[in-house]
Formats: C-alpha cells, sequence, structure tokens
C-alpha cells in the first residue's frame, strides 16, 4: 500500500508540473519566464503577455525571472 501511495504521488507531482502556467513576454527579446503575471520582470514587456505551460517555456530556451528566484 505504501507503494502505491508513493507511485501516485510521484505521478501527480508530475502531473502539476507540467502543467505550470507561467507567463511569457511575446518578443523577440524575452529570455525569461515569470510565475506571476504581476512580476516585476514583466513591467517592461512593450507587447502582449502571454500564458503558456512550464515545459513549453523551458523547450524555447526560457529561464526563470530573477525577480522570482
Amino acid at each position: 500500500m505504501k507503494t502505491l501511495s508513493l507511485f501516485i504521488f510521484f505521478l501527480t507531482s508530475i502531473a502539476c508540473k507540467e502543467s505550470t502556467t507561467v507567463y511569457l513576454c511575446n518578443s523577440e527579446g524575452g529570455k525569461k519566464y515569470h510565475y506571476k503575471s504581476t512580476c516585476r520582470g514583466l513591467s517592461n514587456c512593450q507587447r502582449k503577455i502571454i500564458e503558456t505551460t512550464l515545459d513549453k517555456a523551458k523547450s524555447q530556451g526560457k529561464t526563470l525571472c530573477g525577480w522570482e528566484k
């Protein structure tokens, strides 16, 4: 039973990580992702702020904003 509980916990944590919503500035120079749409790092965004998943942001080479570390 303990093994089953650990397995379910593991699968849940993976599913949550994959579906974590992050925010990006939709510009060519945007290199960071943000957990909050109100992050200070997005205040200079001249274009639209878009919502995506953490996995997609990382696959595009984005890294976590320094204000959120």
